[in-house]
């Protein structure tokens, strides 16, 4: 079986720590600190045309909503969204537009949250069905919450599988194992 090399975006042990310490004030609820940096991350990668600007874009809206800065928040997921629409990658334009309906529908923006499903919807091709269920078999065994190298959130149906058991962080590279 043909297994995909990871495209490491840092070396083992290289993560920046400006990339740990925004994941870090995410989780001690520091949302505003924390996307600023996630906004510098973003900004960057997507001068480079980096494969990982979506998700910092992501990270940085997430970290705005925490903060209550919504129409902050919900531009850099449709930034995110429009960048994985550009590479075609519409299963996951698709899984994580449904995740920050789902943010925006346990926050109470019922409104903002169906607004944001039509422009969602509007981003796919015509005709498109999505899978509710991940491709890989591997999917199905459980990913560590967070990963081991920069402390972002890893979700099976957003990761890139290498192969059966070793998926790859969006945010940093890291080879994440599943159990």
């Amino acid at each position: 079986m043909f297994r995909r090399p990871f495209r490491r975006a840092f070396g083992p042990g290289e993560v920046p720590p400006a990339l740990r310490r925004a994941n870090q004030l995410m989780t001690a609820g520091q949302y505003e600190p924390a996307a600023e940096i996630f906004e510098q991350f973003a900004r960057a990668a997507k001068a480079r045309n980096g494969p990982r600007a979506p998700w910092f874009f992501f990270r940085a809206g997430m970290a705005r909503l925490q903060a209550g800065q919504l129409q902050a928040g919900m531009a850099h997921v449709r930034q995110g969204l429009a960048l994985l629409t550009s590479l075609g990658q519409y299963q996951r334009v698709a899984n994580v537009g449904t995740r920050f309906v789902n943010e925006l529908k346990a926050e109470n923006h019922l409104a903002e949250a169906e607004a944001f499903q039509v422009y969602v919807n509007s981003l796919l091709p015509e005709g498109f069905i999505g899978r509710t269920e991940p491709v890989m078999q591997a999917a199905k065994r459980v990913l560590p919450t967070h990963c081991p190298g920069c402390g972002a959130p890893i979700r099976s149906d957003e990761v890139e599988w290498a192969d059966e058991v070793t998926a790859e962080c969006p945010y940093c590279g890291s080879a994440v194992r599943a159990e």
